[in-house]
């Protein structure tokens, strides 16, 4: 499968480029400094390009079977967050032109601002107030998908605390909410390995499951 990938750079998406490669998909990173990306490989093509728009994007787009968005920005405290939803219109706008229907993006556990109601006393009083601009946006870009891309098939997957670790053999949870509860209702843990969240996104494209939809994982 022909595979474009953004934010290929980042922890994450170094993590779904290596998976991908293993599993025999052509892979595309579309990256803004291609020498931050130490990843060489026969089936690997590095171009440059700006995420927020879409004529940059659009020509990188064609013959694609499936785009995937590690995409991460800066956490801002004083200051809106709007970039996971000005690089989605970008993103967007380049697939139907380009003709590309299916995407897979990453956002986060507890984008919806009363999500975390049953999470921990540390989650929800030191880390949510920390990173909520950043969740706020990513809520944003979610309804948009949600409200204005059904011509697409997207799913967005929300994991939770991401650790920078290789994925494991560990069965991987999901559900269709804003994390993943116990059987009492809690956050059933607050973590997962960044190759994890990879593996879980590549198993996506052979899956029809969570297409149009959002969905929380976690492993266990």
């Amino acid at each position: 499968m022909k595979v474009l990938v953004l934010g290929a750079t980042g922890q994450t998406g170094q993590f779904l480029v290596r998976q991908a490669l293993q599993q025999g998909h052509m892979v595309t990173a579309v990256v803004r400094t291609p020498s931050k990306l130490a990843i060489h490989h026969d089936d690997l093509k590095v171009v440059q390009a700006d995420i927020f728009s879409a004529d940059s994007l659009v020509g990188h787009f064609n013959e694609q079977d499936v785009v995937m968005s590690c995409l991460g920005f800066s956490i801002s405290i004083f200051s809106q967050v709007t970039r996971y939803t000005e690089s989605m219109k970008a993103i967007v706008a380049s697939m139907r032109l380009a003709k590309v229907k299916r995407i897979i993006a990453m956002t986060s556990w507890y984008t919806q601002p009363e999500s975390a109601q049953r999470a921990s006393w540390v989650v929800r009083w030191l880390l949510i107030p920390m990173i909520r601009t950043l969740l706020n946006n990513m809520y944003e870009m979610e309804n948009y998908l949600t409200e204005e891309c059904m011509d697409l098939d997207w799913t967005t997957v929300r994991p939770p605390e991401l650790q920078n670790a290789p994925e494991t053999d560990k069965e991987i949870l999901t559900y269709d909410g804003y994390f993943v509860p116990d059987q009492d209702g809690n956050p059933i843990t607050n973590a997962v390995t960044r190759g994890d969240v990879a593996r879980f996104m590549l198993s996506q494209l052979n899956e029809d499951t969570w297409v149009k939809k959002s969905v929380a994982m976690v492993t266990v």
